[in-house]
C-alpha cells in the first residue's frame, strides 16, 4: 500500500481537488519537512487495514466458531458478514455524497471578506488525510447501530418495547454523537445525526422481529 500510496491518496482527496481551482495551482500543501513522508505512510497503514480486514475476520471467526454452538454459529454468522459491508457503506455515503457537499460548503468561505483581501484556500495534506478518516470512520462505525442493537436484542439485553420507548434519547444522543465525530459544522453533524436516527429506527424493527420469534419458542416449548 505505501508503493501506492500517492495514487491512494489522489483517491481520497478527489472529492476537494474536483472543486479546487487547479488551473491557477490551487492544491495541497505540506508545511513540515516529514508531513509529506508520515501522511503516505499513514495512508498505507489505513488501507492495509482494509484491505486485510477480511482474512482478520475469517481468522477471528476460525477462533471464535469452535466455541458456539450450531445454533449460534447460524446467528452470529450474518452479524460478521454484515459488519464490513455496514462499515463499506458508511464510507461510501461519506466519498460519494457527504464529503463533496461539506467540501463545497467549506470553500464558500473562499474570498468571504470585507476587506478586498483575496482569501484561497491551501489544505495541508495531513490536515486533509486526518479530516477525511475522521468522517469515514465516523460513518461507517454509525453505521454498525443496527449490528450492535440486533446482538442486543438476540441476547436478551434489550426489546423492542425498550429501544422505542427510548427513541427520544436516542435522537439527543445522535446529535451529541454527532458534534463530537465531525467538524463544527451544522451540515456535517445534521449529515451523520440523520442516518444514525434512520438506523436506530431500523434496529427497533429488526429487534420486534427478534422479539416476535423468541415469543414463538417460548410457546412452542
Amino acid at each position: 500500500c505505501f508503493y501506492f500510496a500517492e495514487t491512494l491518496f489522489a483517491f481520497l482527496a478527489f472529492p476537494l481537488v474536483n472543486l479546487l481551482d487547479t488551473e491557477n495551482g490551487q492544491g495541497f500543501i505540506y508545511t513540515a519537512l516529514q508531513e509529506a513522508f508520515f501522511t503516505e505512510l499513514k495512508i498505507a497503514f489505513f488501507f492495509a487495514l482494509f484491505f486485510s480486514f477480511p482474512l482478520i475476520a475469517i481468522q477471528i471467526w476460525k477462533f471464535v466458531a469452535p466455541g458456539l454452538y450450531k445454533n449460534e454459529k447460524k446467528a452470529f454468522l450474518p452479524f460478521l458478514i454484515a459488519t464490513p459491508i455496514l462499515f463499506f457503506a458508511g464510507g461510501s455515503m461519506v466519498y460519494y455524497f457527504i464529503a463533496p457537499i461539506a467540501w463545497k460548503f467549506f470553500l464558500s468561505y473562499q474570498n468571504f471578506n470585507s476587506s478586498g483581501i483575496p482569501i484561497r484556500l491551501e489544505a495541508k495534506m495531513g490536515e486533509y488525510l486526518a479530516l477525511m478518516m475522521r468522517f469515514i470512520f465516523a460513518f461507517g462505525l454509525a453505521f454498525q447501530l443496527p449490528v450492535v442493537l440486533t446482538l442486543l436484542a438476540k441476547a436478551n439485553i434489550v426489546d423492542y418495547h425498550t429501544l422505542k420507548k427510548f427513541r427520544k434519547y436516542a435522537i439527543v444522543v445522535a446529535f451529541l454523537s454527532a458534534a463530537f465525530l465531525t467538524p463544527p459544522d451544522p451540515f456535517s453533524q445534521i449529515s451523520l445525526a440523520l442516518p444514525i436516527i434512520i438506523l436506530y429506527e431500523i434496529s427497533i424493527y429488526l429487534a420486534k422481529i427478534i422479539n416476535n420469534k423468541n415469543n414463538e419458542n417460548k410457546e412452542k416449548e
